[in-house]
C-alpha cells in the first residue's frame, strides 16, 4: 500500500520531520513502514495496517506542528506506541509476552517494528537491529534473551559491549578488571535488573550462566547453546566485527543492536556494523 500526505511548508516541515528527519527514522524503524519525503510530499509505503498507523503519526504531527506545539521526541514515541495497536484492522495473532524471572513481570512489543524484531530474533541464528535510541533494541533483545534462559532454551547469557567512550576519554580507571569495564556495560545491567531480582543475577554471574564482558575480551572463544548480544555495534571496528560473528557455536544465537547515526570511532567508515549490515540511517 502506498499514500501520500503533503507536509506544511517552512518550520512546520522540519516540526514534522525532525531535524535529518530523526522523526521519520522513528516511524520507519517503529512501524516498518519506507517513507520518503521530496519536495514537501511524504510518501508512505508498506503493509496496509502500517501505513495507516504511520499516517495517523504524521497526521498528529502535522495537526501539533501547525497549533505551535511541536512533539518531542518522547511525545512521538508514546504516540507511535499507542496509535499502532488501535490501527490494526484484523485480529492477527500477537507475539505472546516474554517470560522473565521477576513474578507478574511480563514484557510484550508494543509496535509493529518489535514485534518483527522479536519474531525474527527467536526464530533465526543471527539478528541485526538498527534504530535511534528509545526504540527499544536493547531492552527486547534483554528480555528474549532471559525468557530463552528461563525456559531452558539457552544454557547461558553473553552481554557484550565494545568499550568506547562518547566524547571525552575517561582515562584510567581504577579498580578489577569488572570493576574497570562496568561503565561500559551499565546499559545491559540496567535491562537484566528490570526482569531479574539483583541476588539472582549475582548468582547466575557467579554460576557463569550470565557474562557481561568487554569485545576485547571475545577472541578466540566459541559460545554454544547461548544468547549472545552485542550491544552499541556502532562502534565496532569491521575486524572486531568479524571477530564477533565467528565466535557463534552450536546451538547459539546472536543478537546485533546499534544506531549508525551515533558513530563514536575516529573514522565512522570503519564502523562493523556499517560494514556488515550496512548504513540504514
Amino acid at each position: 500500500m502506498e499514500t501520500t500526505i503533503r507536509l506544511p511548508d517552512g518550520d512546520g516541515q522540519l516540526a514534522v520531520t525532525g531535524i535529518s528527519e530523526s522523526n521519520l527514522k522513528i516511524i520507519r524503524e517503529s512501524l516498518a513502514v519506507q517513507l520518503v519525503c521530496r519536495n514537501g510530499i511524504l510518501q508512505l509505503s508498506g503493509e496496509p495496517a502500517a501505513v495507516r498507523c504511520a499516517a495517523h503519526v504524521v497526521d498528529r504531527l502535522i495537526d501539533t506542528a501547525r497549533r505551535g506545539t511541536p512533539m518531542s521526541r518522547q511525545e512521538l514515541l508514546e504516540t507511535v506506541a499507542a496509535t499502532e495497536p488501535l490501527q490494526r484492522d484484523d485480529p492477527a495473532p500477537q507475539l505472546s509476552s516474554l517470560e522473565v524471572y521477576l513474578p507478574g513481570r511480563q514484557v510484550k512489543p508494543l509496535t509493529e517494528g518489535q514485534r518483527i524484531y522479536l519474531s525474527n530474533l527467536l526464530n533465526s541464528d543471527l539478528t541485526f537491529c538498527t534504530g535511534p535510541a528509545g526504540t527499544g533494541k536493547t531492552y527486547l533483545s534483554v528480555a528474549a534473551a532471559v525468557s530463552l534462559l528461563k525456559t531452558d532454551q539457552v544454557r547461558r547469557l553473553v552481554l557484550v559491549r565494545p568499550a568506547v567512550e562518547a566524547g571525552k576519554k575517561l582515562g584510567f580507571l581504577p579498580g578489577t578488571m569488572q570493576e574497570k569495564v562496568h561503565p561500559y556495560l551499565r546499559p545491559l545491567l540496567d535491562g537484566l535488573h528490570d526482569m531479574m531480582p539483583y541476588d539472582q543475577i549475582e548468582r547466575f554471574m557467579a554460576a557463569d550462566l550470565i557474562e557481561i564482558i568487554p569485545l576485547a575480551f571475545m577472541r578466540g572463544r566459541t559460545f554454544n547453546d547461548s544468547l549472545i548480544i552485542l550491544d552499541e555495534a556502532q562502534n565496532t571496528t569491521q575486524g572486531q566485527m568479524l571477530m564477533f560473528l565467528t565466535r557463534l557455536g552450536h546451538g547459539s544465537k546472536m543478537v546485533v543492536t546499534g544506531d549508525t547515526s551515533q558513530i563514536d570511532l575516529e573514522n565512522p567508515q570503519d564502523s562493523g556494523l556499517v560494514g556488515a549490515y550496512g548504513d540504514k540511517t
